[in-house]
């Protein structure tokens, strides 16, 4: 779900990857709303040109995700802005809020009332860039790409289509909080947490061993961004078959059940939240969870044993590469006002815009070279920078592992799948094919 941001600086990377089922459902409507277009040629029968090199001019309509109630100053100054850069042009700003965004879409899609710019989670852009709604910025805005990360950019691609469909926005990723003293007790190197899976293995282990199953190493399953940066294909190039039960996936959750069976990963994992994971770190039960600045303040207050202990890590990967959760702002590619409608989103996510946005809300900028501002790189003494510093870092290479078709029902596929390997119901092969199957059945459908 799009976060809703509340106070300056809150985090909200934990907020928007987590996927509703009402969520879920609207994607689905989406597709099937707007699918059906990129046959008949569209709503209105009229769209506009997908060349972007025209005169900047004219009325667009530009479409955010709830973002007005907790930033309007923002985005007005924004829009003033744009409109003083060129003159004769309108940007008309509606917000729409986080329930039911989906079926906004879906109904605009349907009816050709869709806005000239919209605000979109990769999910949600996929179903609309397959029929045709979204405007394929390779084509034309390619110019604009090298001012981006590349796996920001990366991001708005959709598996069997050509092309990127939306402007990187804004990003979030978390880093790893680790209790030096559990891993000190267990002889390991306090200052050397584990970077690679092999590593987290092996220390996991240990660490199961030392305290006689006392303390877990992890709190949650492997989920589908951890066979992403473990090094598992999860789909096929095409976009129409999942793949995540190669061999690769299959040793993943092989190594999940010996730390299961070890005790190295805790016992309710298999029905943890990220707040009952976040409890058992507080209470020194678990050695390691992701987190936040909120969070390590709570354990400045809550748990100064804990804060005393704190080390802080990037994600663990084989791959090299983090895992990223991105925003963008899609053209709509019927829109009658193509240059315009391009420069304003090529505005909204350009560094200066996207460094203002940053400051006000604990985001992070999907433009090149903006993460190696001080903002981003110089320690304060805070807790909030010391986060900060930690997940600017991994942002640089990170990408989005979770591909744009998993629904969440694939999801749960996947999550009951895990969950009847570790409890030694299905063999890890089994499960996986089990899981593959099912999310491929899924995929189909829709």
């Amino acid at each position: 779900m799009q976060p809703t941001p509340g106070r300056a600086k809150e985090p909200i990377h934990r907020a928007y990857p987590r996927r509703t089922a009402r969520r879920t459902a609207a994607t689905a409507a989406v597709l099937a709303a707007v699918l059906p277009l990129s046959a008949c040629g569209g709503a209105s029968g009229a769209g506009g040109e997908a060349d972007a090199s025209g005169k900047v001019e004219g009325s667009i309509t530009f479409q955010t995700w709830n973002l007005r109630a907790g930033f309007k100053p923002y985005f007005t100054g924004l829009i003033a802005d744009f409109e003083k850069k060129y003159p004769g042009t309108e940007v008309k700003w509606v917000d729409q809020p986080a329930e039911g965004y989906a079926d906004k879409l879906s109904a605009d899609a349907a009816g050709g009332t869709l806005p000239d710019v919209v605000n979109v989670s990769p999910d949600l852009l996929a179903p609309l860039a397959k029929a045709g709604l979204a405007l394929d910025l390779d084509q034309a805005a390619a110019k604009y790409e090298k001012e981006y990360l590349p796996g920001a950019w990366a991001g708005h691609r959709v598996p069997g289509l050509e092309g990127t469909y939306a402007f990187p926005w804004y990003l979030n990723t978390g880093p790893l909080f680790y209790n030096k003293r559990l891993f000190e007790e267990a002889g390991l190197d306090p200052e050397k947490p584990p970077t690679t899976y092999d590593e987290l293995f092996d220390q996991s282990l240990r660490i199961a061993e030392k305290s006689k199953g006392e303390i877990a190493t992890l709190a949650n399953i492997p989920t589908i961004e951890d066979f992403g940066r473990y090094g598992v294909p999860l789909m096929n190039e095409e976009g129409t078959a999942f793949t995540f039960n190669d061999a690769k996936g299959v040793e993943l959750l092989t190594k999940y059940k010996e730390l299961y069976d070890a005790k190295a990963l805790d016992p309710q994992a298999l029905t943890a939240t990220p707040e009952s994971a976040g409890k058992k770190f507080l209470t020194e039960a678990v050695a390691m969870n992701p987190g936040s600045a909120l969070d390590l303040e709570k354990f400045r207050k809550q748990a100064p044993t804990l804060y005393e202990n704190i080390g802080i890590t990037e994600q663990i990967s084989n791959t090299g590469k983090d895992n990223m959760y991105v925003m963008g702002v899609m053209v709509n590619a019927r829109t009658k006002q193509t240059p315009a409608a391009v420069a304003f989103a090529h505005f909204v996510t350009d560094a200066q815009r996207q460094m203002e946005f940053a400051k006000q809300v604990a985001i992070f900028p999907s433009t090149a070279g903006s993460l190696d501002d001080p903002y981003f790189t110089k320690e304060d003494g805070t807790d909030a920078t010391r986060v900060r510093i930690a997940a600017a870092k991994s942002l640089k290479t990170a990408v989005n592992y979770t591909p744009v078709l998993l629904s969440e029902q694939m999801k749960t596929e996947l999550r009951n799948a895990v969950a009847r390997a570790l409890q030694g119901k299905e063999s890890p092969k089994e499960a996986l094919d089990n899981a593959v199957n099912a999310c491929n059945r899924l995929l189909k459908q829709s």
